[in-house]
C-alpha cells in the first residue's frame, strides 16, 4: 500500500484514504499552490444544518499532533481535532457541469443535512 498506515486508537483502520480522482485533483492543486505549500490540511469546523463541515486548505507546515498521510504522491495533514470524527473515510474528487469539489465518504456519519454542506457523527 503506498499510504503511510496511521491507525489511531487501535482501530486497523487508516485515517483517511484517497480516490484516483482525489489525488490527480490535489496534485493539481499542489502544482498551482504558493511555493510554501507542502500539502493540504484536512480539519472540519462547525457549519451546516448538521453541524459539522468538511474543510481542506493548503497547508504550508506540519503543525503539532498532526497526523501526516502519503498517498498515491499526495501528503494530508489531519487536524487532530478531526481525527476521531473521520477515521476509515475515502476523500474523491467529484465534478460536473454545475460543481466540482472534494467530498468525503465517512462511515462516521449518523445523518447529512438535505444540501449535503453538513454531517453529523454521534
Amino acid at each position: 500500500m503506498t499510504q503511510t498506515e496511521i491507525t489511531p486508537f487501535g482501530t486497523g483502520q487508516p485515517i483517511l484514504t484517497l480516490t484516483d480522482a482525489a489525488a490527480k485533483q490535489a496534485r493539481k492543486l499542489m502544482d498551482r499552490a504558493e511555493s510554501t505549500a507542502i500539502g493540504l490540511r484536512v480539519g472540519i469546523k462547525t457549519a451546516g444544518c448538521s453541524g459539522l463541515q468538511y474543510q481542506v486548505e493548503f497547508a504550508s507546515e506540519q503543525k503539532q499532533f498532526e497526523d501526516k498521510i502519503e498517498d498515491k504522491g499526495v501528503t494530508i495533514f489531519i487536524d487532530p481535532a478531526a481525527v476521531m470524527f473521520i477515521i476509515g473515510s475515502e476523500m474523491d474528487w467529484l465534478e460536473d457541469k454545475f460543481a466540482s469539489s472534494f467530498t468525503f465518504k465517512n462511515p462516521n456519519e449518523t445523518a447529512r443535512c438535505g444540501c449535503g454542506e453538513s454531517f453529523t457523527v454521534s
